[in-house]
C-alpha cells in the first residue's frame, strides 16, 4: 500500500516534485564541481612540487648556507695572454656546490634511522661554469656580480667582468649538475623526470663516467644517447635523456654521486637528503624527530614548499577552498530550506486528503511516513540530476583544461649560488613560473557525498512535511470541505 500510494502521488504531483528535485540538484551539482576542481588544483600543486622534490619524497634535509660563504665560493677566472699574436684556445671549468654548505654523507644513515622514516637518499647539487676562448695580452677578471657569479647559462653570453690590457673572444657555458645516489633511484629529483630516450642509471654504476641529460639541455647542446660530455676534464657518456614531467628539470646533467663529489672536491659530502616517510600522516612527527636528533639541519616538507607557490594556481586554489566551499554550503542550505518549505506547503494543500485518510483510520505516523517517503524519493531524484549536472560540469572543466601559472619562490633553508631551490636542494637559478593545466577529477568519495546530500535533503524536506502532516486532524478535512 505504501509504495502504491507513493507511486500514484509522485505521478500526480510531477511538477511539484520536479521543482523540489531541481533545487536540490543545483546545490549538489555545485558541490561536485567545487570539490572536483579543488581536487584538480591539489593535483596540479602536487605536480608542481614534484618538479622540485621528485616522486615519493615527503621532505628534504639540508644545512642552511652561511652568509659569509658567498664571496669565497663565487668563481673568479683569470686568463693571461701568451704573446701579442698568440691567440691560443684556453678554457677553464669551475665546479661549485649549490648552496655552499654541505652535509656529511653519513647523515643519510642518521636520517634513515629515525622512527617513521621509510627511506632516505643523499644528493650533491653543483653549478658548473666553463669559460673558453682566445685571449691576447691581458687578463680577464670576473667582477663577482650578483646571482650565478655574473654568468648565465648557454654559450655566447657575456659575463659581468672585463678584459684588462688586451682583447678576448670567448664564450661562457653555465649549467647545473646533480650527483644522484644510483643505488636509491626511487628518491630524489630525477624521479620527477621520465626517461624518454636511452636508460637511467644502474645500481652498479656508483662511480661510472656516465650521465643522464635533461631533454631541454640536450636539445640546446645537441646531445643524444651516446654523446660525450666533458666536465672539468672528465668525459661522460650520455646514457639517457630525461624529460621533466612539469616545468624545468632539477638539473641539466645527472651523474653518479661519487663522480659529482670528485668533480667538486667534496669527498663524502652531500647537499640534500631526500626522505620518504612510512606514513603520510606521520610527516610532522618525522620532521620533529629529525630536527631533534640530527642537529644543524633544516627539514622542509611538501607543506612548507606549498607555501612558496604563488600565482594564479595559488589564487584559484584559495578561491575554490574558501569562496567555493562557503558558496556550496550556502546554496545547499538554501536548497534544503526551499525543499522543506515547498514540501510543507504541499502538505497544507492536501489537508482534505490527509484528513480523510485519518478519518479512515490512518495513524499520524503512517501519514508522516508517507510524506517523508515522497520527500526522500524527490531527494534521490534531485541527487541523480545533481550528479549528472556535476559530472557534466567537471567534464567541461577537464575538457577546457584552463591554464594556471604557479610561481615558485626560492623557499627557505636554501639560497646560495644562483638562487638555490626550496630546501637548498638542486633548485632553480631564480624564482620561476610554471604552466599547469587544471583538471576536475571526480572521485568516488565525491559521488558518495552527493548521494548522502540527496538523502539528507529528502529527509530534511520530509521532516518539514511530516511535522505539518502530523498536526492534521480529521476535523481539518471537514472544515476544508465547508
Amino acid at each position: 500500500m505504501f509504495f502504491t500510494y507513493l507511486r500514484r502521488e509522485l505521478r500526480r504531483r510531477r511538477k511539484a516534485a520536479l521543482v523540489v528535485a531541481s533545487g536540490l540538484a543545483l546545490g549538489i551539482a555545485l558541490v561536485i564541481v567545487v570539490d572536483s576542481v579543488s581536487n584538480g588544483m591539489g593535483k596540479a600543486q602536487d605536480k608542481v612540487l614534484q618538479s622540485l622534490y621528485g616522486l615519493g619524497t615527503d621532505m628534504t634535509v639540508t644545512k642552511a648556507a652561511s652568509a659569509s660563504t658567498g664571496d669565497a665560493q663565487r668563481p673568479r677566472f683569470q686568463f693571461d695572454a701568451r704573446g701579442d699574436d698568440d691567440g691560443s684556445e684556453q678554457s677553464s671549468d669551475r665546479v661549485m656546490v649549490r648552496g655552499f654548505t654541505t652535509l656529511a654523507s653519513s647523515t643519510v644513515t642518521e636520517v634513515a634511522g629515525q622512527q617513521g622514516v621509510s627511506a632516505a637518499a643523499g644528493g650533491l647539487s653543483l653549478d658548473v661554469v666553463k669559460v673558453s676562448g682566445q685571449f691576447t695580452r691581458g687578463r680577464f677578471q670576473q667582477n663577482g656580480g650578483a646571482g650565478a657569479g655574473g654568468f648565465q647559462r648557454g654559450g655566447g653570453e657575456q659575463p659581468q667582468g672585463e678584459v684588462q690590457g688586451g682583447g678576448a673572444d670567448f664564450g661562457i657555458n653555465q649549467y647545473t649538475v646533480y650527483g644522484t645516489d644510483v643505488s636509491r633511484t626511487g628518491l630524489g629529483p630525477l624521479t620527477s623526470s621520465e626517461i624518454t630516450s636511452g636508460r637511467t642509471f644502474k645500481a652498479t654504476e656508483t662511480d661510472a663516467e656516465v650521465a643522464v641529460a635533461d631533454s631541454a639541455y640536450a636539445k640546446e647542446k645537441k646531445y643524444k644517447v651516446g654523446s660525450a660530455v666533458t666536465v672539468k676534464g672528465t668525459t661522460y657518456k650520455v646514457i639517457g635523456i630525461a624529460t621533466a614531467d612539469s616545468g624545468d628539470s632539477a638539473a641539466d646533467l645527472y651523474i653518479p654521486l661519487k663522480q659529482a663529489q670528485t668533480l667538486a672536491g667534496q669527498k663524502n659530502k652531500i647537499t640534500t637528503i631526500y626522505v620518504k616517510a612510512t606514513d603520510s600522516q606521520r610527516i610532522d612527527s618525522v620532521k620533529s624527530a629529525i630536527q631533534k636528533n640530527v642537529p644543524g639541519t633544516t627539514v622542509t616538507t611538501s607543506a612548507d614548499l606549498a607555501k612558496t607557490v604563488s600565482g594564479s594556481l595559488s589564487t584559484a586554489s584559495s578561491l575554490a577552498t574558501r569562496v567555493g566551499t562557503w558558496l556550496s554550503v550556502a546554496v545547499l542550505v538554501a536548497a534544503f530550506l526551499v525543499a522543506g518549505l515547498l514540501t510543507s506547503s504541499a502538505v497544507s494543500r492536501r489537508v482534505r486528503e490527509f484528513g480523510t485518510l485519518k478519518a479512515l483510520g490512518w495513524k499520524s505516523g503512517r501519514v508522516t511516513r508517507q510524506v517523508v517517503g515522497e520527500a526522500v524519493v524527490n531527494g534521490l531524484v534531485g541527487g541523480a540530476l545533481g550528479i549528472a549536472l556535476g559530472l557534466a560540469g567537471a567534464y567541461a572543466v577537464t575538457a577546457v583544461s584552463p591554464g594556471l601559472q604557479a610561481q615558485l619562490g626560492t623557499g627557505t633553508g636554501g639560497g646560495g649560488f644562483g638562487g638555490g631551490g626550496p630546501g637548498g636542494g638542486p633548485g632553480r637559478r631564480t624564482a620561476q613560473t610554471l604552466e599547469v593545466a587544471l583538471t576536475a577529477p571526480v572521485s568516488v568519495t565525491t559521488v558518495v557525498l552527493a548521494v548522502g546530500l540527496a538523502v539528507a535533503g529528502g529527509l530534511i524536506a520530509g521532516a518539514f512535511g511530516g511535522w505539518r502532516a502530523s498536526r492534521l486532524r480529521p476535523a481539518d478535512a471537514l472544515r476544508r470541505v465547508e
